[in-house]
Parts: C-alpha cells; structure tokens; sequence
C-alpha cells in the first residue's frame, strides 16, 4: 500500500467531518476530544501531501481534494465493512462459543441481565443462542484479558478509560460510604472530610480493583492515599456481607447496596469533596467499534440497558 493512504480510522474521520460540517461534531459522534480529531486530520494531512481540511469560525469544510478524497474514502470504508462480515462469517464456528472476562461489581450486579436479554433476543430472531463463558476478576485483570485474546470482549469499572484497548462507556455508577446500622460512624451527623476519610481502616477490595481505583484517585486529588485496610476481599458481595456483620465501612457502588440502605441494614455516610464517579465501559481490541456479530450485540444490549 502506498506511504500516502491513511489507515481506515482516520478515513472514517475524514467522512465524518464531511457528514457533521465540523470537527468537534464528528470527535464527539466518534468518542474522541475535538484536539485529538484535530491532530489526526494534521497527521493525514502531512501523510498525504494535501490539505484536506478547511477550519473556520462556523465550523470545518473539507477543501476540494478532500471532498474527492472523503468520496474515495467512504466507498473504500463500506467495502472494508463488508470484509469485516464476512470474516466474522467465516469466523462462525469459533464464535458460538463468547468468552466474557467482567469486573466483579458488573459479573454480580449487571452481566445476568445483559446475559439473558441476548439469549432471548437470539432465540426471538431465530438463531441458535450463543454458549457464552462468564469470568469475573478484578477490572486490571479483565483488561490483560482481552489484550492477550484470552477473552473476545471485557467490562471493566474505573475512572479512566483503560490504555491498549478500545472501550466505550456503558454505564454510570457512583461508589457511596456504608456503614452497618447501629455504629457509630452510622449515626454521624456531618460529612467527612478527605483527611478524615483517609484516615479510615475501610473493609476494602484488593489491589487493581476498579472501585479501589475510584477512591485512590478521588483522595490523590487532594494529596492524599488510601489508608491501610482493616480487611481485603477480593468481590464487592464479600465487601458487603462483612459490613453488614459489624465490619469497618467500606465504598461500594450505590447500585450493590440501594436495597440494604432502603431496608436499614446499611447507612450512608456523607463525605466532602470527593469525586467518587466511576464509568462502567466495554473493552475489546482491533477495531474501532465492537466487533460485529454477538459481541456487538452483547454491547448494545449493556448500553441500551442502563441508560
């Protein structure tokens, strides 16, 4: 292939800015800040030996050489696309069976359901349901996973968007402080400041967890560290089960215990200035969207589920 023919991510923007009018609609359309669509357009540019885009106060056109290039690109696009489906056909017979690698919060709270509405929607539409493998592990886990092919798509909890593969966001969560009913920190009528919250010894989960991550990150901002654990457990429901026995509190997503919170088994303890939301994303590697056929399928259904 020539030096000049930029790779297909970077045609699909191209066609993008063509469709929306501008940069910054085609980044968001394709979950990707307006600079980083602004860097790629230049890197094509200079790839190419041509200016393709022209920036304005009401938005970006494409010059007349990206107007044909953009043309060239969109049918070079749809027949990539259709390769794409007939690989995943010929693919067939390996990909009856999906591997899902899941964090713990997602394998115990969210995967059943999302499990469950594909199989009905397979069996709706006339297809043989797909044998699907559940792995739960902790969120860094998952990601190696998937990196290394061991699992054809990942859902990961965290802050950030993990690095080395592609992701897009499923769901939102917010971790809150718990504590049993009847203890003191229960019955305490004012927030808790960072400093105080450092100080804590919590019932925690294990390293490389995602909502370990959430809180780390949330009291770095104010210079802070997680103090030692009172204790580690290594699922959100063994969490939850010591708490309500009488250990020390603990974050745990605000979805793993709205029922004992309602019911009074568990008290939510206020805090200050800590910014403890935290995103739900799929993650696989290759291309840009999930790969077509029962991943893609697993994906949408996770998506549309929890808006």
């Amino acid at each position: 292939m020539s030096s000049h023919l930029p790779d297909l991510d970077g045609l699909r923007l191209l066609v993008g800015i063509a469709r929306h009018g501008s940069i910054g609609g085609t980044a968001r359309a394709n979950g990707m800040s307006q600079q980083a669509a602004s860097e790629r357009v230049r890197g094509m540019e200079a790839q190419t030996g041509l200016t393709l885009v022209r920036r304005g106060a009401r938005g970006s056109q494409l010059t007349e050489a990206g107007v044909v290039v953009a043309e060239w690109a969109a049918r070079l696009l749809d027949l990539a696309d259709e390769v794409d489906t007939a690989i995943e056909g010929l693919r067939g017979d390996r990909s009856r069976e999906l591997v899902v690698w899941a964090s713990m919060t997602i394998a115990e709270s969210l995967i059943p359901r999302w499990l469950v509405q594909l199989r009905q929607r397979q069996l709706g539409e006339g297809y043989r349901a797909t044998a699907v493998s559940l792995n739960a592990s902790n969120s860094r886990d998952v990601v190696e996973a998937v990196r290394a092919g061991t699992a054809h798509v990942g859902f990961v909890e965290g802050v950030e968007a993990p690095a080395a593969v592609r992701s897009v966001t499923v769901a939102q969560d917010e971790l809150v402080l718990v504590a049993a009913a009847g203890t003191p920190l229960s019955r305490r009528r004012t927030p808790l400041l960072p400093e105080e919250v450092a100080e804590l010894a919590l019932t925690s989960r294990e390293q490389g967890s995602g909502t370990r991550e959430v809180l780390e990150i949330a009291l770095a901002k104010h210079g802070l560290a997680v103090g030692d654990p009172e204790v580690e457990l290594t699922t959100a429901t063994a969490v939850r089960e010591a708490v309500l026995a009488g250990s020390a509190p603990a974050f745990l997503s605000r979805r793993v215990v709205a029922r004992d919170v309602d019911s009074g088994s568990l008290s939510v303890v206020a805090v200050l200035d800590l910014d403890l939301r935290r995103y739900f994303r799929a993650v696989w590697v290759g291309t840009k969207n999930p790969p077509a056929g029962v991943v893609r399928d697993l994906v949408a259904i996770a998506r549309a589920a929890e808006r």
